[in-house]
């Protein structure tokens, strides 16, 4: 079963900036703090440690012991949640949103990279302990992002109304999306297995959350993964005066435009992520999620009849912390309040948003947290991998879009050589002997020998495109079986762990599937990796 690894930049998936940023490029050092090699958390670990208060643990550790109260809890995961007390102890934490049995694949690599460098860094470090994390967001409201998964090519999709946090919707209506998914399914031991695992996370739990919970606890616990819900009144009392400061002074909204600006003005025409409002915070109230504005000298609940004077305002956030919900600007500065983390593992695009706050956590006199590209991969079976080998394609041809896929192969394979590269360098060759030519004559014929150069260039060109297409209506047959391995590798023209969910592959290898992950998915490896299944 070999693993292979492809360059980040190589597979053309991942943005300029995420790759700039893996080759450490010097311009990006002022958005992040420390690199994650393995050697550079020994200095973050002092930095945290220094800064993480004993008084918080004890927050952290009986808000964790609430939330798991109606959770069969795995003994590793229970006494990782006990040493999160212990100031020895530091967390590797990923987040992602609550989707519909876990979403796309990748949920699966965010997690696996979190509890592998955990493992990892105590082997490096063996006097501290790490606690890989799971930080659910429960008080999202995009629930048209999450209400759906993939399987065999068809949306399994999850149709309610929506409003307020999702992670206070009830399980209304999953009932009958268990009934279409369970008739896709087969009757073997693993599509059982899938049933069971889907009915006792969305049929017996009593939200979102819930069944997020239940079923993140029933594939992780295990490993000792510790699950986080950040919508937690007690928590939230510990990032009170980050979210006073916000509320009354508006600070991020100053930092991250800064920070926006100074990456707009890089060489690299950086795709900025997110961008600040004055306040940005959201009410979050039986059902309601709305944006707080300041209007004048009074505090505004959008769509709502709710508003605030100052001192109002104050009053109520101190009476009810729950009540205030960070957005993605603020959320990942009240995650590092109130973890004793060292690291944050998620995807480029998420990433590219947690490089824009830097300067905000240096405000809030908050440690940044390293940040590390989570795993990717591409599973691919035996069966596949010998079809490639038959037709004489690489796995790297494969990341290529289509339509330069069918061209790299139909030149490859072609008896007829199709690169008319020679031809045209030895008309230029020719014409460079013309511009000799007229620099000695009559230089006015310059103008002349261009027009009938760049004339004869794009005939050539027009020829070899010609050939080019013959060539494929006359390997047709062999091009559609490598698009047909490409489809079933990249289905839409993306990547499979962007599309695929887990169910998929449960079928086929069911509780084997995870330790495999476990055993091929290195986090610091810095590549994306080919497994065969």
């Amino acid at each position: 079963m070999p693993t292979d690894c492809i360059a980040f930049k190589d597979t053309n998936y991942f943005s300029s900036l995420i790759c700039d940023y893996l080759d450490e490029k010097s311009e990006l050092k002022p958005f992040y703090h420390r690199f994650p090699h393995l050697e550079n958390f020994k200095a973050q670990i002092e930095e945290k440690s220094a800064a993480f208060q004993t008084e918080s643990r004890t927050v952290l550790v009986d808000a964790l012991k609430r939330q798991y109260q109606n959770l069969e809890s795995s003994h590793l995961t229970n006494e990782h949640i006990e040493a999160l007390g212990d100031a020895k102890t530091f967390t590797i934490t990923s987040g992602h949103q609550l989707n519909l049995f876990t979403g796309p694949l990748y949920f699966f690599y965010k997690i696996v990279s979190t509890i592998n460098l955990c493992k990892q860094l105590k082997a490096e470090y063996a006097d501290y302990d790490f606690v890989p994390v799971y930080w659910m967001a429960s008080e999202d409201h995009d629930f048209e992002e999450i209400n759906f998964f993939n399987f065999d090519g068809k949306k399994v999709q999850w149709n309610r109304e929506s409003s307020g946090a999702v992670g206070a919707l009830d399980l209304k209506g999953l009932d009958d999306v268990f009934e279409v998914f369970g008739n896709q399914l087969n009757t073997t031991d693993n599509a059982e297995a899938l049933k069971t695992l889907f009915r006792k996370a969305y049929l017996e739990q009593d939200n979102l959350t819930q069944a997020m919970q239940y079923l993140v606890n029933a594939l992780f616990k295990d490993y000792g993964l510790v699950i986080v819900d950040g919508n937690d009144g007690e928590l939230k009392r510990l990032f009170l005066p980050q979210t006073k400061a916000e509320l009354l002074k508006q600070v991020s909204f100053n930092n991250v435009s800064e920070a926006n600006e100074q990456l707009n003005t890089l060489e690299g025409n950086y795709k900025i992520q997110v961008n600040p409002r004055e306040i940005n915070l959201f009410y979050i109230k039986d059902g309601l999620r709305e944006r707080i504005v300041k209007v004048e000298d009074s505090y505004q609940v959008l769509n709502s009849a709710i508003s605030w004077s100052e001192s109002e305002l104050t009053a109520h956030l101190n009476d009810k912390p729950e009540r205030f919900s960070p957005n993605v600007i603020m959320r990942p500065l009240y995650q590092e309040v109130i973890l004793p983390n060292l690291c944050y593992i998620g995807g480029g695009g998420e990433l590219a948003y947690w490089m824009q706050l830097k300067s905000n956590f240096e405000f809030n006199d908050v440690v940044f947290p390293m940040l590390l590209l989570r795993n990717s991969a591409l599973l691919i079976t035996a069966k596949q991998q010998e079809k490639l080998e038959k037709l004489d394609v690489s796995i790297g041809d494969l990341f290529l879009k289509t339509s330069a896929l069918r061209t790299k192969v139909t030149k490859q394979v072609s008896e007829v050589d199709i690169d008319f590269s020679k031809q045209k360098a030895h008309l230029e060759q020719q014409f460079k002997d013309l511009y000799a030519l007229a620099e000695e004559t009559d230089k006015s014929f310059k103008g002349a020998v261009a027009a009938q150069e760049t004339k004869q260039i794009k005939g050539l060109e027009h020829l070899e495109q010609r050939l080019l297409k013959a060539q494929k209506r006359k390997l047709e047959d062999y091009l559609a079986r490598v698009t047909e391995l490409q489809n079933a590798l990249f289905p839409n023209e993306s990547l499979q762990e962007r599309q695929m969910n887990f169910s998929e592959f449960y079928l086929e290898h069911g509780e084997h599937l995870l330790p495999k992950l476990m055993e091929k998915l290195d986090p610091l490896a810095g590549c994306f990796s080919i497994i065969e299944v």
